[in-house]
């Protein structure tokens, strides 16, 4: 493959593995486990995937450009939580919940169109495969194997099988993320027993004259709590967060190097002014925001969930502009969407403007509720 092909069947495999686990651990023990928790950022997540489709789709319906309709679907959530962290104690650790649960949702359903309707003809025999590898996983996981080395080992196979089938390969991060532990290979009423055995070992060893270079005991001992330590922890939590940070500050940088320069050959005008444009920056600037906030008081309205006491309407409306940066998810779309250089060109620009209004917005409208110091009721 050629470098941006790596990077983005490659490294953005790599980012939906981290997503993937995000929404694993979420639903297990977060904001997406149980329904009334889940109710308001899922309902939030799918008023802002269907309210942009449509606005996209209303301005090119009957047009080449047509195939684009998911790019204002997506929700940038390393760039739209960078944003409630640079704003920091002016907003409320909540809304950073609701955002993380939305995004999150957001990204699955992305991940879904991706794998339906931007796949190229499926080859079966390695589709076949592939399911083969992810059946494999699980049962790894119902024997209670917790190595990582070997899910490492499956999951690289998983992704080379889907790369071969003609699905998307990021498919295969969150299938992998499905696949690997939650619980820890060690118990962690053993681990305390046995780290209480080794500190008495260690009590027993001369460690006041002696360091652990120099004593083979305390070498020991400490190597043996080392290992205990990682066994008591739950593999999922050790990959996630050993990729967190590969994923934000590398994989994310990389892929927007790779994918977001464009030649501004034309006139910016013309391009937001075009259907095209006006389907992604009103999508996702407006539409986003629409889709979030009426679907979430309609889930209020019905009585499907309730908002979190400490979040205003001005809250959901800065949160709702904020879920409009699409950036990286908008942009990997487009690379899917279109094979015209001009479409992918007018695209692009019309997804820096737009995340860009939305960072801006999203971030006006969260000042102005702090200013006034947080008024302003939850949806009734």
């Amino acid at each position: 493959m050629t470098v941006e092909g790596w990077i983005n069947d490659g490294l953005m495999s790599i980012f939906f593995l981290v997503a993937g686990m995000e929404l694993k651990r979420e639903v297990l023990v977060g904001e997406l486990s149980s329904l009334k928790k889940a109710s308001m950022p899922l309902l939030g997540a799918l008023g802002g995937m269907v309210v942009p489709a449509l606005v996209f789709v209303g301005f090119n319906l009957g047009t080449r450009n047509i195939d684009g309709w998911a790019i204002p679907m997506a929700t940038d959530i390393a760039y739209s939580l960078g944003i409630i962290g640079l704003l920091g104690k002016r907003v409320p650790a909540q809304l950073k919940v609701f955002l993380i649960a939305l995004a999150i949702a957001d990204d699955l359903g992305a991940i879904l169109i991706i794998a339906i309707f931007y796949s190229e003809q499926i080859r079966w025999t390695y589709m076949g495969a592939g399911v083969g590898v992810f059946v494999a996983l699980l049962a790894c996981n119902h024997l209670g194997l917790r190595g990582l080395v070997w899910y490492v080992f499956g999951g690289v196979l998983l992704w080379y099988c889907f790369l071969s089938s003609g699905v998307h390969p990021s498919i295969s991060g969150v299938l992998f993320a499905v696949a690997i532990p939650v619980k820890p290979g060690l118990d962690s009423e053993v681990f305390v027993r046995r780290a209480a055995k080794n500190v008495e070992g260690l009590k027993g060893a001369n460690v006041e004259s002696r360091s652990p270079f120099e004593d083979e005991v305390q070498r020991d001992l400490l190597d043996r709590m080392a290992k205990d330590s990682v066994r008591a922890s739950s593999p999922l939590l050790r990959m996630e967060n050993a990729l967190v940070g590969v994923n934000a500050l590398f994989i994310v940088p990389v892929f927007a190097v790779a994918n977001a320069g464009v030649e501004l050959d034309v006139s910016v005008g013309s391009v937001l002014f075009g259907p095209l444009g006006m389907g992604i920056v009103v999508g996702l600037v407006v539409g986003k925001s629409v889709g979030v906030i009426s679907f979430v008081y309609a889930g209020k309205l019905l009585g499907f969930g309730e908002l979190h006491e400490s979040l205003r309407w001005g809250h959901v409306v800065g949160g709702g502009m904020i879920a409009g940066i699409g950036f990286t998810m908008s942009l990997f779309i487009t690379a899917l969407a279109f094979g015209d250089p001009g479409l992918v060109k007018v695209s692009k620009i019309a997804v820096l403007v737009a995340s860009l209004i939305s960072a801006l917005g999203g971030a006006a409208a969260l000042l102005s509720v702090h200013a006034r110091g947080g008024s302003g009721r939850a949806p009734a």
